[in-house]
């Protein structure tokens, strides 16, 4: 972090400097150290439940249409990626720039809240960094000069990373909701179908063409016992208007399992660690960019995880 307030003749330039490396540190070592209770409290049973149970209601909407959009999101972060600001990507860095994450669901806006009150500010009113900053800074001056610190600069600098780098974490929801369904397509069609689908693009396929065997079968000459042998041996090819009516129906019922899905599925993250690291990413990625004074730098993998997986399941679909 650059100078905050110009020194007295009395106190150095790296007096104060290696204050502030000083207040950051002490500070992001006491959010580290706050990150185990605060899974336990909020990942963890009963506390999931809390967290989780505001998917109800309009999140139900907000996670299929979030989920849907996601893949353009992950192209528009590429994008920023791969084109840095040069004067003539310049206008493509900036319309992926604009591109939204999508909805904010209140399990979002919910976990965001915990995490800037509860493991950044230890529940305590204003911004705990500061204070730690101030602390840091106040014992050198108090050693040379009664100038008093400068606390609106702090902010103005620390908020926007710190908003930046929760609307990333808020992302990791979306992202770990589609890698959950693509787990959870792939268990269902396995054990219910015997079937590999890897995403819900494969899941609709298999459930389109069972439709179209069930439907075909009871339109048989025959009868419905003697089409359904039948059509075990050649099964008919379903239209491709039953195929994506399925699709379809299967997509948003998994973003409607999706947006509980939490209760179940953040236990199990928090007992194999995935929180505990994302968090403490979060924290370092925060802390670099603090103490450095560069634009946020936290941009989790998580969903260019779960595009990987959407365009295997694509190409095992046959759509690719």
């Amino acid at each position: 972090m650059h100078t905050v307030t110009s020194p007295e003749q009395n106190v150095s330039e790296v007096e104060i400097q290696q204050a502030i490396r000083t207040g950051i540190e002490r500070y992001f070592d006491d959010c580290r150290a706050r990150v185990p209770a605060f899974i336990d409290r909020h990942f963890h049973y009963p506390g999931a439940i809390a967290t989780n149970q505001k998917a109800l209601g309009w999140d139900m909407l907000r996670a299929p249409i979030n989920l849907l959009w996601a893949p353009v999101y992950a192209l528009a972060c590429l994008l920023k990626i791969l084109t840095p600001k040069r004067p003539g990507l310049m206008w493509l860095h900036r319309l992926a720039n604009r591109v939204p994450a999508g909805f904010t669901t209140r399990v979002q806006q919910h976990i965001s809240h915990l995490i800037l009150v509860d493991l950044l500010n230890n529940d305590q009113e204003g911004s705990l960094l500061e204070a730690y900053l101030i602390e840091a800074l106040e014992a050198v001056y108090e050693r040379h000069t009664c100038e008093p610190v400068d606390h609106q600069r702090f902010n103005t600098l620390i908020e926007p990373l710190v908003a930046d780098t929760l609307s990333q974490y808020r992302v990791t929801r979306t992202a770990a909701a589609d890698i959950t369904n693509s787990i959870s397509c792939t268990v269902l069609g396995a054990f219910a179908f015997q079937k590999f689908t890897p995403g819900g693009i494969g899941l609709g396929v298999v459930l389109a063409s069972m439709l179209a065997k069930t439907l075909a079968a009871r339109d048989f000459i025959l009868g419905e016992t003697i089409g359904g042998w039948y059509y075990s041996v050649f099964p008919p090819e379903p239209s491709l208007a039953t195929t994506a009516s399925v699709m379809v129906a299967v997509m948003v019922s998994l973003a409607a399992f999706a947006a509980l899905s939490g209760v179940i599925f953040d236990p199990v993250q928090a007992a194999v660690g995935l929180h505990r690291r994302r968090l403490h990413k979060l924290l370092d990625h925060l802390q670099r960019d603090v103490t450095l004074s560069t634009q946020s730098s936290f941009r989790p993998k998580d969903q260019f995880v779960a595009r990987i997986l959407d365009t295997f399941d694509m190409i095992r679909a046959g759509l690719l």
